[in-house]
């Protein structure tokens, strides 16, 4: 009975867990689609207020609605015109006085994340924590900067130290390059290493030709060549 049990939960159990996250999202998603709604019947008269309310009737459409006005402001983003227009925006938001502190906040990181241009999250390492003689994964989020950087002397790093099984929770650790080992897998790998405690190990980097040894770290081997 024990092991069927088991063996039917193993089969229930990531689907029940992906339906659960996509109704989230799903849900998240025609949350803000009828924010949007309710907001335009305030603004609106009486008498749009029935159409309004069959668009909020539609299942799926809130969804399509949403993606597509992401779509739409990322390409309004990304050209001349729209990048004055939003530099505008925030200067007038860098002006009042509570909203400058959180909107500034999380667009430096909002930015830091997602640029395609930033260095954070983009490669897995293996660092000494809580104390020596203990490894675990961390993320390398870039350099130490302002004054931090004017104490710390040598090639230093910043890393994300998360904890499982909610790597959204986490450590900020300012270490020296030297004492990290870089790690070949992805950063989805990792985090699915880390989410899973450990049990979902990530597959084994291709050995080099020969040798055995998995290739040379790219990222941060190379730059620690050139400095």
């Amino acid at each position: 009975m024990k092991k069927y049990l088991i063996a039917g939960l193993l089969v229930w159990l990531p689907l029940a867990v992906t339906i659960w996250v996509l109704r989230a999202a799903l849900g998240t998603l025609d949350g803000v689609f009828g924010w949007l709604l309710s907001g335009s019947q305030a603004v609106l008269p009486e008498g749009a207020h029935g159409s309004i309310e069959l668009l909020r009737q539609i299942p799926g459409l809130g969804v399509i609605a949403v993606v597509l006005g992401l779509l739409l402001t990322g390409v309004f983003a990304t050209n001349i015109f729209g990048q004055w227009w939003l530099n505008q925006g925030g200067r007038v938001l860098a002006k009042i006085p509570i909203v400058k502190s959180i909107y500034s906040s999380v667009k430096q990181v909002s930015d830091t994340l997602f640029s395609s241009s930033g260095n954070a999250f983009r490669e897995a390492v293996l660092v000494q924590y809580p104390r020596a003689g203990s490894w675990t994964i961390a993320f390398v989020t870039g350099k130490p900067g302002g004054e931090t950087a004017l104490h710390l002397q040598g090639d230093w790093l910043s890393l994300y130290v998360p904890t499982t099984p909610n790597p959204t929770s986490g450590f900020f650790l300012m270490v020296p390059r030297a004492d990290v080992i870089v790690l070949h897998m992805s950063v989805d790998e990792a985090l699915k290493y880390v989410i899973s405690m450990g049990v979902v190990a990530p597959p084994m980097p291709p050995a080099s030709s020969g040798s055995g040894v998995p290739p040379a770290a790219p990222a941060l081997h190379d730059e620690a060549t050139r400095n």
